[in-house]
This record gives C-alpha cells, structure tokens and sequence, in this order.
C-alpha cells in the first residue's frame, strides 16, 4: 500500500500498480503465436528461488463453483474460484512443473502494466518455479494455509512463498478470485478478466472486495475440509490448524475471514490497507501480523478506519507491526526477483533474492509460531542477520 496517499478516498489506489487496467470481461484463451518464442530476443526465463524446506513441493489445481452465491461483479452466475494447491511431496515423482502462467494470462498481465513492449509473454510462462505437477504426497496431517494475492494481480505472484511454506511442512492453497486479476484462465477455454475493477475504486468498493473474499475462503475451507472434499488429498490438512496471509487487499481480506470464521486461527496481511476492519472486539485473541513496506510505519498508513494504526489497536492477541528498509508494496510477492532477471528497473533499492528470503523467513517464522507451536526468536525483536527489518509498537 502507497503510504505517500493518506486521503482515505484513494485509499483503494495503493493496491495497484501505477499503470492502467485492461478492459473487463471474458475472452478466451488465445494460442502462441508460433514462432514468436525463438524468434523474440527480448525472451529471458526466470528462475524463481528454491524452496529451502526438507520437502519436496507437489502441486495440484482445483477450480471450485459455489452455485449457493452469484458472482458479485458479473451479476450472474455462480461464483468461482480458481485454486493451487501446494504439499509436501516425495522428491522424483510427479510430472512438469506447470508455466508460472498461461499464455493469455502472461498476455494481459503484461498488457496490464504497459510492459509488453518490455517483456517478452514466453517470459513470464516460462517461468521456472519448482513445484511437481500431481507428485505423490508425504503422508501426514499438515497445516493449511491459505494464501489471497492483490487486486488485480494473480495467484501466481505469492508462488515463491507457497513453495516454500509447502516445503516447511505446510499445504498451501493459493486462490485466484473470479472477475478481480487482469486475467485468470478457468476451464473451458475462459479468461476472466477484471470486472470488480469498474466497481470498486473507493474504500467502500474495497471493502466490498475483502468481504467477499472472506466468503470466498470460507467456501474454500468448507470444500477442503468437509464431508466430501472437493480434493483428493485433502485427507492432508488438519483441520485444527487453519491460517491465512494475503497481500495488499488480499491481506485485508485475511483480517474479513478471521472476522467471521473462527477456523482460521491466525493471520497475517502484506501491505494491504485494512479495508474491512478489525471488529471493535478484536479477533477473539488470535495472532495476526502486519508485514508492511518501508512506508508502512506507524502514523504514515492513511487517516481513514483501512489505516493500519486504528487497527493495530483492536487486535487483541499476539501481534507484530514489521516493516522492511528500501522495500515496495509488491516486495512480498514473486515480482522483484522476477524483475531483477528481467532486467526492468527495480521497484525498490532491496534486490528481489533478499525480498523473497525476509518474507519467507518472517512469514514462515509466524506460522512455525502459531500453527506447529515452536518458538521463534526470529519474532522477538531486530535481529542482526535482518538488519533490514523495523520492529513498531505504536
């Protein structure tokens, strides 16, 4: 979130890129032009940063309908979501590591942010992350942790992160909202694109975006963990162990789904304004971390009730206020180091290797904290090895 914003009118604003959206709707899914990817100098791939956890990563891919709600942004339909579901897996099974994005994905995403004449489309598909397609699990009951990314932006850009917490002895469910990226392909031969994008340029619209995502995770979890699970190995999860983390709105959105669903047991929010409040009575003592930019300081996150300050003071559990030196709204996301490679100038002066090493240390010290019951030091207080890191206690 832009912290140099403070109206609370444009509070919504800070979970964009600064760079206009493309149209709204559906389209479907287009082919690659053939011989576009030999032929592009521009083509370079990406290697996101292995996971550092004792497992192997499998990965599967659920598309889930909820035919008990309408889809809020189309108006009609029921409303759909398309999820990555991430495990600990044996190492050498399980077939290719599936593209960082569909082709048409890659197409608006980059279209998105006026960078197609920058970024060649095979680059962002052939970006290397290093989950297996369909591996076979480690057999065991593992924590579920569910992870909502920006406005606008696709599941895929939290991959770094979902590795590396599958990797750590997490299953990780990634969740693309229907209608709120530049472009999510669903079955079928779909591409939905951004409809939520023409309603919800305010602080209520915003609002609107992260309680419906709070549906949207209680719908997931119910499918996850219920009588008839909607995947095959859901028999994984433990139930009694349930957490989220989002980015920008999608961490607001975490702050929503604690609020009114008691089976996740602690949060945390990267950067996101807290668009649909902290309830007065705080989240019933659960732990929720805020992980913010450099600007994300305490009296510098707006002046509005989505300000982190209001909102630090509700929360009635453990909780942290972190922040990390020469760092950007997307610096917890898979983009700086996929940048860095890319060759586009930095988003901030923290190069992309490091972004991906402080967020997945701070966020997996949480929930090794929280969900598995080990202490973590790390969460403490300023540590020589992060010299980058801020503690606040406003």
């Amino acid at each position: 979130m832009n912290r140099r914003r403070t109206a609370a009118s444009l509070a919504l604003l800070a979970l964009l890129l600064p760079l206009p959206l493309v149209a709204a709707g559906s389209a479907a899914a287009a082919p690659p032009p053939a011989a576009a990817a030999s032929a592009d100098s521009r083509v370079v791939l990406p290697e996101l940063p292995r996971p550092t956890g004792r497992f192997a990563v499998g990965q599967e891919t659920l598309h889930l309908v909820d035919r008990s709600r309408t889809d809020p942004w189309a108006g009609s339909g029921p409303r759909e979501l398309m999820v990555t579901m991430r495990y600990p897996a044996q190492r050498g099974t399980g077939g290719p590591v599936r593209p960082w994005l569909t082709y048409e994905e890659a197409r608006l995403l980059l279209a998105d942010r006026q960078l197609e004449d920058a970024v060649a489309v095979e680059s962002l598909v052939g970006t290397k992350a290093h989950a297996r397609s369909e591996a076979r699990p480690v057999a065991g009951r593992y924590p579920l942790i569910v992870l909502s990314p920006g406005f606008t932006v696709p599941r895929a850009t939290l991959t770094s992160l979902a590795e590396e917490l599958a990797s750590r002895g997490y299953v990780v469910a990634a969740v693309d909202h229907a209608y709120e990226t530049s472009g999510t392909a669903f079955p079928g031969g779909r591409v939905l694109t951004c409809l939520a994008c023409g309603k919800a340029g305010s602080e209520e619209g915003a609002k609107l975006v992260a309680d419906n995502r709070a549906r949207d995770v209680s719908f997931l979890l119910d499918r996850l963990t219920g009588r008839h699970p909607a995947w095959r190995n859901a028999g994984l999860i433990d139930p009694g162990r349930i957490a989220m983390a989002g980015h920008s709105i999608g961490g607001s959105a975490a702050v929503a789904a604690m609020a009114t669903d008691p089976r996740i047991r602690a949060g945390i929010d990267m950067d996101g304004g807290v668009f649909s409040p902290v309830p007065a009575g705080g989240l019933g003592g659960r732990p929720f971390m805020l992980l913010g930019a450099e600007e994300s300081r305490p009296g510098n996150t707006g002046t509005g009730e989505a300000s982190w300050d209001p909102n630090w003071k509700r929360l009635d559990g453990w909780k942290r206020w972190i922040t990390l030196d020469a760092s950007h709204h997307f610096t917890f996301t898979d983009w700086p180091t996929m940048s860095d490679q890319l060759g586009l100038p930095p988003l901030s002066p923290l190069p992309g290797a490091r972004s991906v090493d402080l967020t997945r240390r701070y966020v997996g010290a949480f929930f090794d904290q929280h969900l598995k019951g080990v202490p973590q030091p790390l969460l403490d207080g300023p540590s020589p090895e992060a010299p980058e890191v801020r503690f606040h206690t406003p």
